[in-house]
């Protein structure tokens, strides 16, 4: 049944194009070609890349977090509950107003202390800011070296300037040592990220993402088997070139450069959707739709890579609507708030609200820090617009 399957699965038809067949790619001393066998090497690279990578970040992002001031945020702990731990950790994060009136009827607590300690229980889980700028240096530097190892690899190859090079003589195209090793530090580092996602930050487009990376991982795989290695080499370098500046991004928001993140934030808007809405659909999707047209007739493998390119491109769109939607918020309000895409820490207000009622209880005068629009500030003055006014026109503090 086994091998049934496999010669079902390995047949000409499905990967070579018309008139084509294994046959015709055999190797031989001076002609080497891509082999399904080679991606196995990919699994063993991704878990050494994960090695690096916790190496990278307790050696170097680390400490180089402290010397750059990033200071993670003093969360209040929740107090230990079995019956509140046990729920959520079996049943739900986030109850319900009717499972929060039984959790207090269980506890004997008031309902605002059970939706306080779900608050805080939630927050303990959200990754610290070192650990998200420990994330973030590790993709910038890996993004880098893959980007200008794409550049290396490909600056002297005929198809980066003349797309319909990468359908000359396909599939008889012979792998390159340069190629191959390219194309398994990408893959490899696609493997590592779907080996890690349980324990990286977790995002708002979390569903995207592993979309994302299996479409990655299925695309570079057949595009090795079917030796797609040249159209395969484009998708790479032009997705590696605009998260070159999203990581700084997020570096430098993290550490509260404000101007610096906004000025890298435009340049990455403006990389991104020129890469990803332009030169991609182009470059890739209307290459690989029309000029290989030019070569051979359409087969399986034609189909098949052209709907993981087309995903890749809805996720694109996905993604660039998240852009310009931030940038629309930039242009209006002059700085960035956050990345869109961040699973931000829940609102301190009702902590602040349940702090002013204790300490009203005891009789206590709250300040807050805030000192515009009539609030009082933390040294008792008020702004000037609130001084009490005498009859000679002299202001007099209240």
């Amino acid at each position: 049944m086994a091998r049934s399957l496999y010669e079902w699965l390995w047949q000409h038809e499905f990967w070579l194009p018309p008139g084509i067949t294994w046959e015709d790619m055999q190797e031989s001393e001076d002609t080497q070609y891509p082999q399904p066998c080679d991606l196995l090497l990919s699994i063993p690279f991704a878990l050494i890349l994960i090695v690096i990578r916790c190496a990278f970040e307790r050696a170097i992002a680390l400490p180089l977090s402290t010397k750059l001031g990033v200071r993670d945020k003093q969360r209040p702990k929740a107090q230990p509950n079995p019956v509140l731990e046990t729920f959520y950790s079996t049943r739900c994060k986030n109850p319900e107003e009717g499972e929060l009136l039984s959790l207090a009827k269980q506890c004997d607590l008031p309902v605002r202390k059970v939706e306080k300690w779900f608050r805080r229980r939630r927050n303990m889980d959200r990754p610290s800011l070192s650990k998200k700028f420990s994330e973030a240096c590790w993709r910038f530097t890996f993004y880098i070296i893959s980007f200008f190892t794409g550049l290396a690899v490909l600056y002297d190859k005929p198809w980066l300037w003349d797309h319909r090079e990468c359908w000359t003589g396909y599939p008889q195209q012979p792998l390159q040592p340069s190629l191959f090793w390219y194309y398994m530090l990408e893959l490899s580092f696609y493997w590592s990220l779907v080996f890690t996602l349980p324990f990286d930050v977790k995002r708002k487009d979390f569903k995207e993402q592993i979309v994302h990376h299996a479409a990655t991982i299925f695309l570079i795989s057949f595009s090795y088997c079917a030796n797609y290695i040249r159209i395969g080499t484009l998708v790479m370098v032009i997705h590696d070139a605009s998260d070159c500046f999203l990581e700084p991004t997020k570096i430098f928001n993290y550490m509260k450069w404000k101007k610096t993140c906004d000025s890298l934030f435009m340049i990455f808007s403006a990389v991104f959707l020129i890469s990803r809405l332009v030169i991609y659909p182009y470059t890739v999707l209307y290459n690989t739709y029309y000029y290989s047209m030019e070569i051979f007739q359409p087969f399986f493998g034609y189909y098949f890579v052209n709907v993981l390119l087309i995903i890749l491109q809805l996720l694109h769109v996905f993604w660039s609507c998240l852009i310009i939607h931030m940038v629309y918020k930039f242009i209006l309000q002059g700085t960035m708030e956050k990345d869109m895409r961040s699973d931000t820490e829940e609102s301190d207000k009702d902590e602040e609200r349940d702090t002013i009622r204790e300490k009203e209880k005891n009789g206590i005068t709250y300040f807050s820090n805030v000192t515009s629009n009539g609030y009082i500030q933390r040294n008792g003055s008020e702004p000037l617009n609130n001084r009490a006014h005498l009859t000679n026109g002299h202001a007099k503090e209240r």
